[in-house]
């Protein structure tokens, strides 16, 4: 069953951005994983001067087996700046979605969920407009404190902002650099942990994610 919803308004300005944000973040709801995912999609989104492409990989879970791939391209219409990622990538990311004939459990999203200034990342946002659960899977840290976690792949620390946890610092392969793990919506970060390193296998990033940056890339080359 294709994804379907209302298409959200997205603001053009950084004043309806923060309304936006300041809207949607009581929406945000961090709790248990009612069951265990069947489906999961990465997505992620890749940039030309005028585009963004977003891209999102399906895969079945637990085996990691690849289902479907979808893409969509929008007009750029936002700016660079941190913490706002949602309103520059999320309109591509949401189409993108909805071109998939199976609707995801959950959604591994390239960003921040809760561990962001506002509770409110790019996964918690998406999640929010969808109503599904969200994990946000980054590279690196936007806001908090933590302390380097031991070597070994399950090894993770917490991520503290402001007095509370808000993710988790998570090594997904043994000796390589952590990557930064928050609740988006519709999960607790005990799931979030356990989702993330089911999906990664030889490589740091999980590997919807690492699929679906490929596919943006690949789109992106053909669009020049």
């Amino acid at each position: 069953m294709a994804i379907t919803m209302k298409s959200p308004v997205w603001p053009h300005s950084i004043d309806e951005a923060k309304a936006v944000q300041l809207a949607m973040k009581d929406r945000v709801k961090i709790i248990p994983l009612r069951r265990k995912p069947r489906f999961i999609a990465g997505v992620d989104a890749a940039f030309t001067e005028k585009n963004v492409i977003g891209s999102v990989c399906l895969y079945e879970y637990p085996e990691l087996i690849p289902v479907e791939d979808e893409f969509s391209v929008t007009d750029l219409t936002f700016p660079y700046i941190p913490g706002y990622l949602s309103f520059r990538e999320g309109p591509a990311i949401i189409e993108a979605l909805a071109c998939l004939r199976i609707k995801p459990h959950l959604i591994l999203v390239d960003g921040q969920g809760m561990a962001h200034p506002k509770n409110l990342g790019i996964a918690s946002h998406i999640g929010v407009i969808l109503n599904i659960p969200t994990i946000g899977c980054a590279k690196s840290r936007l806001i908090g404190e933590y302390e380097e976690p031991e070597f070994k792949r399950g090894e993770w620390s917490p991520l503290n902002y402001e007095g509370r946890v808000v993710g988790a610092v998570l090594r997904t392969k043994d000796n390589v650099r952590p990557i930064f793990v928050s609740p988006g919506h519709r999960i607790d970060l005990k799931a979030s942990i356990e989702i993330v390193l089911g999906c990664t296998g030889r490589y740091r990033i999980p590997e919807p994610l690492r699929r679906a940056d490929s596919l943006s890339k690949k789109t992106k080359v053909l669009l020049r």
